[in-house]
């Protein structure tokens, strides 16, 4: 079941990554929240603890929903940001119901994610606030939130945990980078390719 699952999500989510190379809406329209879902059935399939995975679906939930507010047709980021955010909290909580058991993992996280926020984080929310003023506090918020998603998630010890969350970094910096600092033609693509891995890899840490 989870490879079948595995394999449609594969599937779907190489379509949506077709329309970042050949701009097509009806696919987009389709593809992407499709590949979120059916992350969600992955995240079943895989079979965890109960309450992780109630969690994780919830998480992909809010996912789904900044998935469709940030789709071309409706371009509402705000509203994706906060979906998002929230997902992130609730993936924070799944990840402490499965337990940190590598506690002192989380101190070399904290180093590695302080120094890309001072990095490059700063140059994004500085982008955003250049922008738009009133993006300076929900981008900064959101940069606090996924942060402490990844730290969590590496103090699990799970190293599906790890890879989602450094993939979900990785992908949320490329997006802001995108947005508000300078965009580059391949970033649209890189952007959904790590998203959907970050997504599988969360679904995954639950086995």
């Amino acid at each position: 079941m989870l490879a079948l699952a595995l394999i449609c999500t594969l599937a779907a989510a190489s379509v949506n990554w077709y329309t970042r190379v050949r701009p097509s809406t009806a696919l987009e329209i389709v593809s992407k929240p499709l590949t979120t879902i059916l992350v969600i059935w992955v995240a079943i399939a895989a079979d965890g603890p109960r309450t992780p995975t109630i969690l994780a679906v919830v998480g992909l939930v809010f996912c789904l929903g900044g998935d469709i507010a940030l789709m071309d047709v409706v371009d509402n980021f705000v509203a994706g940001l906060a979906s998002f955010l929230v997902g992130h909290v609730v993936f924070v909580a799944m990840f402490v119901t499965l337990h940190l058991h590598r506690p002192w993992w989380g101190v070399p996280a904290v180093i590695v994610l302080i120094a890309h926020a001072v990095l490059v984080g700063r140059r994004i929310v500085a982008g955003a606030s250049a922008e738009n003023a009133t993006l300076r506090i929900p981008v900064s918020a959101y940069l606090v939130v996924i942060t402490s998603m990844a730290v969590v998630a590496v103090m699990t010890g799970r190293w599906w945990a790890l890879f989602g969350a450094a993939a979900f970094v990785i992908s949320d910096t490329i997006l802001g980078w995108r947005a508000f600092v300078r965009e580059k033609a391949w970033m649209a693509l890189a952007v959904m390719v790590s998203y959907h891995a970050a997504l599988v890899g969360l679904a995954l840490s639950l086995r």
